[in-house]
């Protein structure tokens, strides 16, 4: 009798915990606390927009899987984080701050969705490929910057 390994996916729920958070936060700020400014320049509402934006990422890489494009290597470059960063940043400024919020939540639903629907097939096929082009635990980006805000 062949025994099955059992998929982690404790991150699932760290991830449920930590965009919950994420929509609390916008639930009970104003639109002028959401345009607060920060660190760098960054309002809130950007910040919060800038997890969107990785967020969208993720979603990228697990709509391309989704439509049979196979995981593969060349998907595990390391990313220039700071060009990313860099380059959303004036679009993130421009969003009004309450649409910026939503944004971020609804992208925040999608990808926590899409990443919690992989299959144990799918979830075998990427980490087989190497390491995900995306960290499957959304909540730790979420959590740093909810930390700073």
């Amino acid at each position: 009798m062949e025994e099955r390994m059992s998929v982690d996916r404790t991150y699932v729920a760290v991830n449920d915990a930590e965009r919950e958070r994420q929509r609390s936060l916008v639930t009970r700020s104003s639109d002028e606390e959401l345009g607060r400014p920060m660190p760098a320049g960054w309002t809130v509402a950007a910040v919060l927009a800038h997890i969107g934006v990785w967020d969208a990422r993720a979603i990228f890489w697990l709509d391309r899987w989704g439509r049979g494009v196979e995981p593969s290597t060349a998907d595990y470059q390391p990313e220039d984080v700071d060009s990313v960063n860099d380059s959303a940043k004036p679009r993130c400024l421009a969003l009004r701050p309450r649409d910026a919020a939503q944004l971020a939540l609804r992208l925040a639903d999608e990808a926590d969705g899409k990443v919690e629907a992989l299959s144990d097939e799918m979830l075998a096929k990427i980490r087989a490929a190497g390491s995900p082009p995306f960290n499957l635990s959304r909540a730790i980006h979420r959590k740093e910057h909810l930390d700073d805000i």
